[in-house]
């Protein structure tokens, strides 16, 4: 869905997002961990994932009394369907930059 796949970019758009959402590949991991790791506040940590859960970018699980949170494959699917969209025309446009130089230096 379009409209899902531009909100996982636009939420991936700031770098303490894209910092955590970097860092969730891995293995799933708590507020705490990604606070140490990504060196801001456990507080905002939490509101990031907030924007990232609400892009379908990551998701939550419960586990004892911790959240653990991972990437969500249905957000991933959504801005991967969305960027691909552009890729045919971004091969044309390349082909042609090559034929292009290609006749340039001829």
């Amino acid at each position: 869905m379009a409209t899902n796949g531009v909100q996982a970019l636009t939420a991936l758009a700031d770098p303490t997002r894209r910092a955590i959402f970097e860092a969730l590949p891995q293995a799933a991991r708590s507020v705490g961990e990604l606070a140490h790791e990504v060196g801001v506040t456990s507080s905002a940590v939490s509101q990031h994932l907030r924007v990232l859960r609400d892009a379908r970018l990551v998701m939550m699980r419960p586990e004892g009394n911790r959240r653990l949170y991972s990437l969500d494959p249905r957000g991933l699917a959504d801005a991967r369907d969305y960027l691909e969209q552009f890729w045919p025309s971004a091969l044309a446009s390349y082909s042609a930059a090559l034929r292009t130089a290609a006749t340039a230096e001829a």
